[in-house]
Parts: structure tokens; C-alpha cells; sequence
């Protein structure tokens, strides 16, 4: 069964999805403030975290980069604006995807289910994957960069996997896209650039990944 978290400090919506749930083999947590999530988060295990933008003490913002201090746990943030800026944000910080209220509860189901089968599709691999100062452990989901881990989104984490399977191959935006499947690219067409300027910041001062003019990206490491 699922383990899902909600953050958010609206109890009715807590009801209501705890019994949506269970007809979708997920079952639901909540709490209403972004420091109980936080500990939860530390002292229980959970799939996936569902948090809203709008709560008490910190917005949903402040949340998502303490959570991804620790882990990169898949979160879902809901905004009751649906606005742009919201999301380039929430992409910047390591969300991994997007929901405006008010919504229907299949639909963050669905998501729910998309973000887990991309997320934990490749978790029975046991290769550890190395390339010249970097070393990917499959099998935990683990990166390291010259000895110390490397903090990464889930998002980030599975961009990097996809570079990684297939050294020097050039992927286009569209082929990132389809591959991730957890971005609105229609509302907002920057996400890939911002999602490598993120993961390129992180594997600083390495140059793993190469930008081929016109055409995307590669990665550019060589195998050990």
C-alpha cells in the first residue's frame, strides 16, 4: 500500500481524500503544520508527500526546500492560484509536480500513481553506476560527487539516471519531457532548461552535462 502524507491545513480536504484513498490502495496521513510534516516526514516512512502552498508558521515553499534537505521524497504541491510563478518556483526548489484547487481527487490520484511507477521503476537495479568523481548507486538512490552525497530532487535524480544510461546520447527537450512525464510543459515551457541548470549547479565543479546548440543535452562523464 501507498504511504502519502498531507500537509495542509485544511482538515475538511484531509477527510475527504483519507476516504477517496483507500478504493486506490493509498493510504493517507495529514497533519496541518509544515514543522509536524516535517517530523513526520523524519520518523515515519512515506512514498510521496502531497503540500499545499498556503500554510500557517511557513508556506509550502519554505517546506519543500527544509523536506529536500534531508530527502528526496517525491512531493506534489497544491496551489489554490494555479499561478506560473508558483510553479517555476516550486520546480526551482524541487517539487515534482503541480495541482490547482480546487481538483478532483482522481486526477492526484493519478498523478500520485504516474510520480511512483517513474520514481520506483528502476529501484530493484543494483549497479552503481561511476563516471570519473561521480558514483550513482541504483539500487538506494544515492549520488555521490568526490566522496559526499549529493542532495537531489526526485525530479533531478531521475533526469540525471536518464543522462547517465546512455553516455553521449543527445536528448531533446521533448525527449526529457516524455521521459519525465511530471511536468506541465504546456504551462510552463522552461522546465527542462531550469531542471539542468539545477542539477548542473549540484555536481559543481564538474561539467557532466553538456548543452549541444539545437539539438539538448548529454551527458558528458566518462564511464569507470
Amino acid at each position: 500500500m501507498i504511504q502519502a502524507l498531507l500537509i495542509d491545513d485544511d482538515e475538511r480536504l484531509a477527510s475527504l481524500l483519507t476516504q477517496y484513498f483507500t478504493s486506490y490502495d493509498i493510504q493517507l496521513s495529514a497533519c496541518t503544520h509544515p514543522m509536524q510534516g516535517i517530523k513526520q516526514i523524519k520518523q515515519n516512512h512515506y512514498d510521496i508527500i502531497i503540500l499545499d502552498i498556503m500554510l500557517p508558521e511557513f508556506d509550502g515553499f519554505e517546506t519543500c526546500k527544509r523536506i529536500r534537505h534531508f530527502s528526496a521524497i517525491p512531493i506534489i504541491m497544491l496551489t489554490a492560484r494555479g499561478d506560473v510563478m508558483d510553479r517555476v518556483v516550486g520546480l526551482e526548489i524541487g517539487a515534482d509536480d503541480y495541482l490547482a484547487k480546487p481538483f478532483e481527487p482522481r486526477e492526484l490520484t493519478a498523478r500520485i500513481h504516474n510520480i511512483l511507477k517513474r520514481t520506483q521503476g528502476s529501484s530493484h537495479h543494483q549497479d552503481i553506476l561511476k563516471f570519473d568523481d561521480l558514483e550513482i548507486d541504483m539500487s538506494r538512490r544515492e549520488v555521490q560527487l568526490g566522496g559526499h552525497i549529493i542532495e537531489l530532487s526526485s525530479m533531478e535524480y531521475q533526469l540525471l539516471q536518464l543522462l547517465v544510461k546512455q553516455p553521449g546520447k543527445i536528448f531533446s527537450r521533448d525527449e526529457i519531457l516524455n521521459a519525465l512525464k511530471g511536468i506541465d510543459v504546456e504551462i510552463f515551457s522552461r522546465s527542462i532548461d531550469i531542471l539542468i541548470s539545477r542539477l548542473r549547479q549540484k555536481l559543481k565543479p564538474s561539467q557532466f552535462i553538456k548543452t549541444v546548440r539545437g539539438q539538448g543535452y548529454c551527458f558528458a562523464g566518462k564511464s569507470q
